[in-house]
């Protein structure tokens, strides 16, 4: 979380500055809106890479927890059965001392 509040504040801050920069430069109105254009779409082009590569990330993690979680469920399910085992046994033992 701290990451992504890091990530988006710096992008924040460069999108400032750039457009500040931009306004207090002097120049011709039309350039001034050029460079202020080109500056958003070369934000909006860095948004999306920043977006794709946490996007992948993501699910990445997801994969991994999914993988793990199904590896925790299988390894619950056999200690499971390993007991289940040992009860019968347990319970086999005495009914033949009871009897």
């Amino acid at each position: 979380m701290k990451d992504k509040n890091l990530i988006i504040g710096l992008l924040g801050g460069v999108a400032v500055g750039a457009a500040l920069g931009v306004l207090f430069a002097p120049a011709k109105g039309s350039e001034t809106r050029k460079k202020i254009s080109d500056k958003s779409h070369d934000l909006k082009d860095s948004l999306k890479d920043t977006a794709c590569r946490i996007s992948d990330k993501i699910s990445q993690t997801v994969s991994s927890l999914k993988n793990e979680t199904q590896d925790v469920i299988a390894d619950a399910k056999e200690i499971l059965q390993e007991e289940k085992s040992n009860l019968d046994n347990i319970k086999q033992i005495n009914k033949s001392n009871i009897l």
